[in-house]
């Protein structure tokens, strides 16, 4: 089979192909929800889906995932994966098999398998370091949000745009300790605040199906990796989203600096951290506001549920699948 180019094997196969990824990976961790072993869980989306990464037409490299080589042993950070080393069309892949472990070892809402894959060079290999993230859902200006206004300024802008009071609007921020000042400001303003434990790339994406999630902004620090898949679920259903590394120490800036980043206060616009045509795809491990989880029946069957998306076209599937368990 000669090499294809990916755009074509884009359209051609992989859109579907995704979903089969994410739902292997959900229903893997499912297996363990509940059980209070977050390693496990993870462990075992982790290898559901590299073994169906590793049965696809293509020559993938992992831009986002586990971590680097020396911390993880699968889906590291530059492991190559897929059937056609050498030969098939070039894949970036950025991936987070089980976001959301504590959630899945606790039996929380709004664990999923997710992963987004673009044309070589379209994501950004963004370092294992916090991220500065504010997102809005479709049907705004262009440029509405901007991480160098406050988050005051952010929510009177949005809220102006959807011709509502900023008491109206509703955002999603990590329940963390460094979000303190954040949550009263936001409070002070009349916002709803919508607190979410762990799973920032599900709260992300909450706001692109505001009718349904109440959700019509997010605000806050969380990992630059899941920053990467958030922005490419947005960038195929016309949302906005901005987002600035943020870093602890030496160690992190030098980790930048391996990946290429140079301008360590450069705010990101949505195009940049995934670029050119991409597809997101998640698979519901536990039910959430985006998806139901994995449910396994009476009969010996199980059922799953799933969305991917694609940026060139816009457009948004919901699978639900039925199988043997």
């Amino acid at each position: 089979m000669s090499a294809t180019p990916a755009s074509k094997i884009l359209d051609r196969v992989l859109v579907l192909e995704m979903v089969r990824v994410t739902e292997a990976a959900a229903i893997a961790s499912a297996k363990l929800i509940g059980r209070g072993d977050e390693k496990a869980a993870d462990a075992a989306a982790v290898e559901a889906m590299r073994e169906k990464l590793n049965e696809l037409y293509i020559d993938g490299t992992v831009v986002i995932g586990e971590g680097e080589r020396d911390e993880a042993p699968m889906l590291y950070i530059g492991e190559k994966v897929g059937a056609a080393l050498g030969k098939g069309p070039k894949i970036d892949i950025a991936l987070d098999p089980l976001e959301g472990t504590t959630i899945c070892a606790k039996a929380g809402p709004n664990s999923l398998a997710v992963l987004a894959i673009a044309e070589e060079g379209g994501l950004l290999n963004a370092p294992d370091t916090y991220m500065d993230k504010l997102a809005v859902g479709p049907g705004y200006p262009d440029g509405i949000i901007d991480l160098a206004k406050s988050p005051t300024e952010n929510v009177k802008a949005v809220a102006a745009a959807k011709g509502v009071a900023p008491e109206d609007i509703v955002v999603c921020v990590l329940d963390r300790p460094r979000h303190t000042d954040l949550i009263e400001e936001l409070r002070a303003l009349g916002c709803g605040v919508y607190l979410i434990g762990d799973g920032d790339v599900a709260g992300v994406i909450a706001t692109t199906n505001t009718e349904e999630t109440n959700i019509d902004m997010y605000m806050g620090q969380g990992g630059a990796p899941e920053g990467v898949l958030a922005a490419a679920a947005l960038r195929c259903v016309g949302g906005q989203f901005k987002g600035r590394l943020v870093f602890r120490n030496d160690d992190e800036k030098a980790r930048a600096k391996k990946w290429g980043i140079t301008d360590l206060n450069k705010i990101y616009d949505l195009t940049e951290l995934a670029k050119g045509d991409c597809i997101f795809a998640a698979s519901g491990v536990t039910d959430g506001s985006l998806l139901k989880g994995v449910k396994r029946l009476r009969n010996g069957r199980l059922t799953t549920e799933s969305v991917v998306m694609r940026a060139s076209t816009g457009t948004v599937r919901w699978v639900k699948g039925d199988r043997r368990a």
